[in-house]
């Protein structure tokens, strides 16, 4: 394994440690603040927003720039991020927080970009899951913290502790190595991605599969603690649950053909929204969170499938294209959801039910096995 790997898988270790200790308590401590279901659906939904912004413009500058250096630049911005959200005195500053946070999303395509020019000989789906993986793992273990904080100290107290954890994981992100920038030959450009028909019929399917699968997600910590009494220790071990299946099924999915772990993936989903619907108790909650871990894998699954359609000296802008689909999602779907919620609290859950059946539906008709694409380490040919 290549030693930056390593490294890489270090630190989003420790990432995913302090990210899980406070991400999944924002929507609570939104309410806290003062906001009302409405305007948390549409923060979030702003959240959304500058994480839908940052990725091209990301993807477009690891091309240019280099991966290493978008890298560290997005790791000391979560810090500051979170540094602030731990100072905001007033839901205002804390939005301000937020975005700042959501801001440094555009971490995914070099991310994405330079683990799939280091895997050496694996394919680009288990690179990617792996290190999906190991981001995971360590959120396994910041839910039941900073539940446990929470209820003891306040959740502004938890800001400080994750910035604390995001000092040291930038410290480990400086071990990796530098790449070199791909370049393609002059005389004979790469098509451009927006005549390329195959990627964008595929980033079609992707974003109705985002949205359906994410609409069920953000107002659910609301909906256990007010209308499953909860508490947010509790909900915390849920969410570390959910870092467990996170991890076991990033493992499990990415070691199948990319598009059948893709599919699987909207199924466990859908098993997560059925079961918040209609179960009661903690033990089926647990198994909810356990199967949404199908998510995260949909994600690197998704990915993957885009690098047989690009050139390589495209890979940078390609991948933000598709995480700026993704992440529109998540300036989309929480309105939608908060608006369902202020109807009804549990009618996130089967709307979303339907449209990821439906999402299922068109990736098994649009989307084609891995084994009638060329392998993802094969140049395509400038036509495709």
């Amino acid at each position: 394994m290549n030693r930056s790997i390593i490294w890489l898988g270090a630190s989003l270790f420790l990432w995913g440690i302090g990210e899980g200790m406070f991400l999944l308590f924002q929507p609570i401590y939104l309410q806290q603040l003062g906001a009302n279901p409405i305007q948390i659906g549409a923060i979030l939904g702003a959240f959304g927003a500058v994480m839908t912004l940052a990725h091209i413009p990301a993807g477009h500058l690891s091309d240019r720039l280099g991966r290493r250096p978008m890298l560290i630049a997005a790791w000391i911005t979560g810090i500051v991020a979170t540094l602030l959200m731990g100072l905001a005195q007033n839901l205002t500053i804390y939005i301000v927080a937020i975005l700042i946070y959501g801001f440094t999303a555009f971490v995914a395509s070099p991310l994405d970009s330079y683990v799939t020019a280091a895997r050496g000989n694996w394919s680009v789906a288990r690179a990617i899951t792996f290190i999906s993986m190991t981001f995971n793992a360590g959120a396994v273990l910041g839910p039941i913290t900073g539940g446990w904080i929470g209820d003891h100290f306040g959740l502004r107290r938890v800001f400080f502790i994750a910035a604390g954890i995001f000092v040291v994981s930038t410290f480990f992100i400086l071990f990796i190595a530098p790449q070199p920038r791909d370049h393609h030959d002059p005389q004979d450009p790469p098509k451009s991605l927006f005549t390329n028909w195959r990627y964008l019929g595929f980033l079609s399917v992707f974003f109705v599969v985002a949205f359906a699968t994410y609409l069920p997600q953000p107002l659910t910590p609301n909906f256990l603690q007010n209308q499953r009494g909860l508490s947010l220790s509790v909900i915390g071990q849920l969410g570390s649950i959910g870092s467990i299946g996170n991890t076991l099924l990033n493992l499990l999915l990415g070691q199948l053909e990319a598009r059948s772990g893709f599919v699987l993936g909207q199924v466990g989903v859908a098993a997560f929204s059925f079961i918040l619907w209609r179960g009661t108790g903690f033990t089926w909650f647990a198994l909810a969170y356990f199967l949404l871990g199908g998510f995260r894998a949909l994600r690197g699954l998704g990915v993957a499938q885009v690098r047989p359609f690009v050139h390589e000296s495209q890979m940078g802008l390609a991948y933000g294209i598709t995480e700026t689909l993704g992440s529109s999602t998540v300036l989309l779907a929480p309105p939608l959801a908060g608006y369902l919620y202020s109807r009804d609290p549990a009618l996130m859950y089967p709307v979303g039910l339907a449209l990821i059946g439906l999402g299922i539906i068109i990736s098994l008709i649009f989307i084609p096995r891995s084994k009638k694409l060329p392998p993802d380490h094969i140049e395509l040919a400038p036509d495709l």
